[in-house]
């Protein structure tokens, strides 16, 4: 049995903003701002939390798998066509 390809793309995070946002597409990485504190993992739940709403998928669908403790990190969402964030945000590169 084969798996799908996840969706997979490039977010630059700002924590500590005014609030929970997508900002948009530079330079094919999708820039992000969240109102949480980089502290204990706080920023990185609402990061996974905002894209998961505004992708319409559960959050537990949606993983960091690199890029934890820093503001660039690398996004992939289980059975979401890979097609699907790029058609949402024009320009998003991996």
């Amino acid at each position: 049995m084969s798996r799908a390809t996840p969706a997979r793309f490039a977010v630059r995070l700002t924590p500590r903003a005014d609030g929970d946002r997508v900002d948009g597409v530079v330079d094919g990485v999708l820039r992000v701002r969240v109102s949480a504190p980089p502290v204990e993992g706080s920023a990185n739940d609402a990061l996974v939390r905002l894209l998961a709403r505004t992708l319409g998928v559960s959050a537990g669908r949606v993983r960091i798998v690199r890029g934890r403790r820093g503001r660039d990190k690398l996004i992939e969402i289980e059975g979401l066509d890979p097609a699907a964030p790029r058609a949402r945000w024009k320009g998003l590169g991996v």
